[in-house]
C-alpha cells in the first residue's frame, strides 16, 4: 500500500510539472521590477540549456562566468553569431593577456556581455517587442560564445520566445519550440 501511495504521489509531482520542455508561467519583467534572468557559463556550456525570454519584458541578464577561461554571451540569430564568430576568428592565436578587441557592423551586433572567469557581469536589458518575429524571419535565436574555438566545442543555447503563460510562441525554424532543441545543423555549426 505505501508503495502505491508513493508511486500515485510521484505521478501527481510529476504531472503537476508539466513535462519536459514546459516553461512555467512567467511573469514579465518590467522597466521598474525587471525579471532576473541567470546564465552560467562553464567550459564549454551554458546553464540554463535553454533561455526563455518574453518579447518586450524588461531583464537583467545576470552572467557568471564559472570556467577558468574568458566567455561571452551573444544573443542573436545566426547572422549575429556568423558575423560573432568570423570577427573573433581572426584573434586566434593571439598572445596571451587581455582579449583583443574586436567588432561587428550594428546591424548583426545582437547583445554581448564578455565575462571574465570568475566574474558576474549584470546588464539591464529589454527585449525587442519583435523578437519572436524576427526569429522567425532568421531561424531562432541563440546565445553563443564565440571566443576562438569555443563554438566549435558546442558552447551554444537556444532562445525560446515565450509568452506569460510559459507557451512558446511559433518562431518557425530555429529550436524547437517545445524542448528548446537546437536543428541538427545549428547544433553542430
Amino acid at each position: 500500500m505505501v508503495r502505491l501511495a508513493g508511486a500515485g504521489l510521484l505521478l501527481a509531482v510529476v504531472a503537476g510539472c508539466g513535462g519536459p520542455g514546459t516553461t512555467p508561467p512567467i511573469t514579465p519583467g518590467t522597466s521598474a521590477h525587471p525579471r532576473a534572468v541567470i546564465i552560467v557559463l562553464k567550459d564549454y556550456s551554458y546553464i540554463p540549456a535553454v533561455v526563455d525570454l518574453v518579447p518586450g519584458e524588461s531583464v537583467t541578464l545576470q552572467v557568471l562566468n564559472g570556467g577558468l577561461v574568458i566567455h561571452e554571451a551573444v544573443f542573436g540569430g545566426m547572422d549575429v553569431q556568423g558575423a560573432w564568430e568570423a570577427a573573433e576568428a581572426a584573434t586566434t592565436g593571439a598572445p596571451p593577456g587581455p582579449t583583443p578587441q574586436v567588432s561587428v557592423a550594428p546591424e548583426v551586433a545582437g547583445l554581448r556581455i564578455v565575462v571574465r572567469s570568475g566574474e558576474r557581469v549584470d546588464l539591464p536589458w529589454t527585449v525587442p517587442v519583435d523578437a519572436a518575429t524576427t526569429a522567425a524571419r532568421k531561424g531562432g535565436w541563440l546565445v553563443g560564445c564565440h571566443i576562438p574555438g569555443h563554438w566549435a566545442a558546442g558552447m551554444v543555447v537556444p532562445v525560446r520566445f515565450v509568452g506569460p503563460d510559459g507557451r512558446p510562441l511559433p518562431t518557425g525554424g530555429g529550436p524547437d519550440p517545445t524542448t528548446g532543441a537546437l536543428p541538427a545543423a545549428s547544433a553542430a555549426s
